[in-house]
């Protein structure tokens, strides 16, 4: 007894375990964690040294140099980028993917201590950080003051932060917009003057009365003993009580030349909700935490909070990703609602109630079955994941129907239901796992995709993988199972029984309904094959020329309607904080005029402080960031692109800064499009060279966004000591450098941790606001042996040029000039003329210039997509083989993929839309897998008729054989194309929530991978039906030609009987 007859006579216990893995399927889907995007490990480590005045060009040769020579020996590393800039160094250390991530950041760390030794003793100490995708916060609270001062407003945004912080699914909750804590001891110059006390006497005995001694322990005969001399400054007011000098009735305290206040730094930046100041929190979660749970414990954490806040203050939180997931997740669900209600009615439509319930019910099971496979592996619920569901919601009833169209034909012909589908299993059985197993092999080399793009997409395959494990196994167990206890053949009566009958034993031709007309159709193809072969070969070689000449060209992911906007403001130029936020401000507010926009966060920045992180991905001259969520699609008129147009025209009135406009990245991030990377040994060489480049682009109009990583011209004021004159008077370079330091930001002398602060406070010495400034220099005085000497007599200040840093990649210093293109206009056009451009120019040998970014990603991507393709075919053409045993029918079954490619093609120059080389591409792959499985089903017939048959010559075999299958055939088809025709008709059509969306981000973002599907599978389809039955009769219509040449008998023999039989 096989397998199937078992599990049909045992049929409660079959039932049973399908009822279980269903209930396992739902609690997995309940524990899945959701999130937006993929879950991407990014092979990406943040290296920075802090060393507190240093200049870029002493960082470069002191900071950079030495750890570039440590972090290169490592092994695995893809590319080292380094930023020397003013006060720090920063490196981006990339790691080849397929690097044990945990251990490359052990060799980091390694590597960094061994490059502290070389370094300057009074640089800070390094840090090392791990960049993730999932850096974007999942929340923001922004709190607003309504009369309250800045400190309340601190405190409060500090405790609530730190409250946010212990909820476990929590990365780390920041402050923005904020000014750092400080104790300011403000001298008095006079005061110093008259008591004859230097300011360099002053901090030492500031920094003597900071300290932590151990003063060890205390051995006696009764007891031990620790000894403490407490000697850090626990309270502003201790500084106040140090003595500076004494005399024989008296003490001068630090009381009496200066005064102390907790106060906040000088602002460097300023944050804004809508237009309102604030002090905001940025919210992160951990990459495996689920960000709706997330965010609702904090909203939870927030909401506890709030009637604690002091009066005059407003809480209002921004940025809530959980909204956008649910609603994304919850449009995609109802997508696949949607696609799976389609795909119901025209299988009930077509095969009966019943039947279509059994066949229908392989769509939950399989669905289940791969979120169960899928929660095990501890992916997330992503966009990614659900797409491969709705990908697969197509594929996974074929072999159910299959299954099921066959047993009912046999109920049809008298046979019991149980024996039916024991029987349909058998026959189908084969057939069935083959084109499943093409379609796996079509996936398989995505599995491989390198890179980060490769994790991005590689979980798509895995859940198309575990969706058709699950009908494969529902198709030839549970499906026929449950067919065995109430399924009924959906057709009735004479005419339908003789229908059927004509069908198996006599001549389909004679059939009054469509497949009659289709088999007479096919009786004429079969006689003149050559004629037809050559009509569609035509026609296929006619598509791939008019691409090759009118397609529209290639982009590298997918032009979705935005919902997030990004505006940088970018200004040249020594801009102080408060000038800054004049200029960004005045962008927001054209910004906030803009219809559509639900809400605003503003940034300011000083230039050249971009995060070292987005090495050179943002520019250095940024001095703002903008980030704009629009209102849901539903309630805006405007599409996303054109209030990203409208932005642009009203901030492009604004002199003195320009504005970047571009949409937050979806997918794998490469930024701009353009991208255009100059490298040489001689710095100097470069800047001409960008400069050249960049002149050209300003000219052309298909460009926007322009921006380059060329170094800031600034002014700085060089003081320039006399050492000769200065040893004249008992002074020196440090007692210059502590005094121009007091009218500037202060000495730091040390640090003290209250109680109510979030981290150490420093203690900063400085002179009165009044006294401060660049004038103040000249009235400057030092103490020296020789009394009080004006700073003026060994010293001389001048104005001079200065850049705000220096980039290196891999140890050659590096610019880059990155673009975006408009609307309607193909980026890779774009750098075809910019090659062409430059490879006319006459630049120096020295200087090497490449395209980077989406540019190189795009040629990788494409690279990839071909050698999997190849290798796709290359796996099904041994399964073909395998099943088959005959290379003739193996490729002729392959032909299919050339059609389906055509008909993608076809569905472009139709459209006029570009090749996406990560979802078309894609769909390229996808479809080699499907649409074998037709011919695989007909080629498989063919030889049953044939060996049911040999009195039949090929042709009313090959009819016979069409005939029977061109019901399954066009239903597989059909219900393929109906789940994803409203996404590639640019229609979000959400069943659950009785929403329709058009050109929506959603169902724009994946039109292109369900359009080449749709295109491709329809058009192969009916060209399988023609091309398939006339190759099959091609080798009898060439026996003539065969014989003519006199080729020996065998040779013939063996010939026809390789291409007609599947033996």
């Amino acid at each position: 007894m096989s397998l199937i007859e078992t599990a049909i006579g045992r049929s409660r216990t079959t039932l049973s375990l399908l009822a279980v893995m269903v209930l396992v399927g739902i609690m997995a889907r309940m524990a899945l964690p959701i999130a937006n995007d993929p879950h991407i490990d990014l092979p990406l480590f943040y290296v920075g040294v802090v060393h507190e005045g240093i200049s870029p060009e002493d960082a470069e040769r002191l900071l950079v140099q030495p750890m570039e020579m440590e972090l290169r020996k490592l092994e695995g590393i893809v590319e080292l980028k380094s930023t020397a800039a003013e006060g720090m160094a920063t490196f981006l250390v990339e790691f080849d993917v397929s690097q044990d991530l945990d251990k490359a950041l052990g060799d980091v760390r390694e590597a960094v201590d061994s490059a502290r030794a070389e370094m300057p003793s009074t640089a800070e100490e390094p840090f090392v950080e791990e960049l993730t995708a999932a850096s974007f916060p999942m929340l923001q609270i922004n709190l607003i003051s309504q009369g309250a001062s800045e400190r309340e407003i601190y405190q409060s945004a500090l405790k609530i932060a730190n409250q946010i912080e212990t909820v476990p699914a929590v990365l780390s909750a920041d402050l923005q917009g904020h000014r750092e804590e400080v104790l300011e001891v403000i001298i008095n110059p006079d005061a110093l003057n008259a008591y004859r006390i230097s300011a360099e006497e002053l901090i030492v005995i500031l920094q003597r009365n900071n300290r932590l001694i151990p003063a060890g322990t205390m051995e006696m005969e009764n007891g031990r003993f620790a000894v403490k001399v407490p000697a850090v400054v626990e309270q502003a007011n201790d500084v106040l009580t140090l003595p500076l000098r004494s005399s024989l009735d008296s003490v001068v305290t630090l009381g009496d030349v200066a005064s102390v206040r907790r106060t906040f730094k000088d602002r460097s930046s300023y944050a804004r909700y809508n237009g309102q100041e604030t002090i905001s929190i940025s919210v992160s979660k951990r990459s495996d935490a689920n960000v709706i749970d997330s965010v609702e414990s904090v909203l939870k954490v927030v909401e506890q909070a709030r009637p604690a806040l002091p009066a005059g203050m407003q809480m209002i939180v921004s940025q809530n990703q959980a909204e956008f997931a649910s609603l994304q997740v919850r449009e995609l669900e109802g997508n696949i609602l949607t696609a799976l209600a389609l795909v119901m009615i025209l299988v009930v439509a077509a095969m009966g109630f019943r039947s279509g319930l059994v066949v229908g019910l392989g769509i939950p099971f399989s669905l289940l079955f791969s979120v169960t496979i899928i929660y095990l592996l501890g992916y997330t619920f992503n966009f990614m994941v659900m797409f491969g569901m709705l990908l697969g919601l197509g594929m996974l009833i074929d072999g159910g129907i299959v299954v099921t169209e066959y047993a009912n034909r046999m109920m049809s012909e008298g046979m019991d239901h149980k024996r039916a589908y024991a029987e349909s299993v058998k026959r189908m059985f084969w057939p069935v796992t083959a084109s499943t197993a093409t379609t796996l092999a079509a996936f398989l080399p995505m599995l491989f995709w390198p890179g980060v793009s490769g994790q991005f997409m590689g979980y798509l395959p895995v859940t198309v993988f575990t969706v058709l494990i699950g009908s494969l196994l529902y198709a030839l167990l549970f499906g026929p199972v449950l067919g065995s206890l109430f399924g009924k053949p959906s057709m009735h009566g004479a005419e339908a029984a003789r229908t059927q009958k004509m069908l198996e034993t006599g001549d389909p031709t004679n059939l009054p309904t469509m497949t009659g007309r289709f088999a007479r159709f096919m009786t004429g193809v079969c006689q003149r094959p050559l004629v037809t072969l050559g009509l569609i070969f035509s026609l296929l070689v006619s598509i791939f020329w008019a691409y090759g000449k009118y397609g529209v060209g290639t982009i590298f992911f997918s032009d979705a309607d935005p919902q997030f906007i990004q505006v940088s403001v970018l200004g040249r130029g020594n801009f102080s904080a408060k000038e800054i936020n004049d200029l960004v401000l005045d962008v927001e507010t054209e910004v906030l005029a803009v219809p559509g926009i639900r809400f605003v966060n503003t940034q300011t920045l000083l230039p050249g402080s971009s995060s070292g992180g987005s090495f050179m991905g943002s520019s250095s001259d940024r001095i703002g960031s903008i980030f704009v969520e629009l209102v849901a699609e539903s309630q805006r008129e405007q599409g996303g692109n054109a209030i990203m147009q409208e932005i642009r025209n009203r901030t492009g009135q604004l002199s003195g800064i320009k504005i970047e406009v571009q949409p937050l990245e979806k997918g794998p991030p490469v930024g701009k499009p353009i991208q255009i990377e100059f490298t040489s040994r001689q710095r100097s060489l470069l800047e001409p060279a960008m400069a050249r480049v960049r002149a050209h682009l300003d000219t052309l109009p298909e460009l926007v966004d322009i921006d380059d990583s060329a170094v800031l011209p600034s002014i700085e004021w060089r003081i320039d000591v006399d050492r000769q004159q200065a040893a004249l008077y008992g002074a020196d370079v440090s007692s210059a450098g502590l005094a121009v330091q007091l009218v500037t930001n202060g000495v730091k002398v040390g640090e003290y941790r209250p109680d109510n602060a979030e981290d150490s406070v420093d203690i900063r010495v400085r002179y009165p606001r009044d006294e401060r400034g660049i004038m103040a220099m000249d009235e400057l005085r030092v103490s020296t042996d020789q009394g009080m000497v004006p700073l003026t007599n060994f010293v001389t200040m001048r104005p001079a040029p200065g850049v705000d840093s220096f980039k290196r990649i891999d140890g050659l210093p590096v610019e880059l000039i990155r673009a975006n293109v408009r609307d309607g206009v193909m980026a890779e056009r774009v750098v075809a003329d910019i090659n062409l451009w430059l490879q006319q120019q006459n630049f120096d040998p020295a200087v090497n210039i490449t395209f980077r970014g989406a540019n190189e990603e795009q040629a990788d991507s494409m690279a990839f997509v071909s050698a999997s393709f190849t290798l796709a075919l290359a796996l099904m053409f041994i399964l073909l083989v395998t099943q088959f045993n005959n290379f003739y029918q193996s490729a002729l079954i392959l032909l299919a993929v050339i059609m389906s490619t055509a008909g993608v093609l076809l569905g472009l120059l139709i459209l006029g839309n570009p090749f996406s080389a990560l979802l078309t591409g894609v769909g390229v792959v996808a479809l080699a897998g499907i649409v074998v499985n037709n011919n695989i089903i007909l080629i498989d017939t063919f030889n049953h008729v044939r060996r049911q048959h040999p009195e039949l010559d090929v042709r009313s075999v090959v009819v016979r054989a069409t005939a029977q299958r061109l019901r399954p055939v066009l239903l597989t088809t059909v219900t393929t194309v109906f789940g994803l025709l409203p996404l590639a008709a640019g229609f979000s059509v959400d069943l659950a929530s009785r929403t329709v969306t058009a050109e929506g981000e959603m169902a724009m973002f994946w039109a292109p991978l369900s359009q080449a599907i749709v295109f491709g599978l329809s058009f192969a389809t009916l060209l399988t039906l023609v091309a398939t039955p006339a190759m099959l009769t091609l080798p009898y219509a060439l026996r003539p030609f065969l014989e003519g040449v006199k080729l020996p008998v065998w040779v013939v023999r063996r010939a026809l009987h390789n291409a007609n039989s599947g033996d």
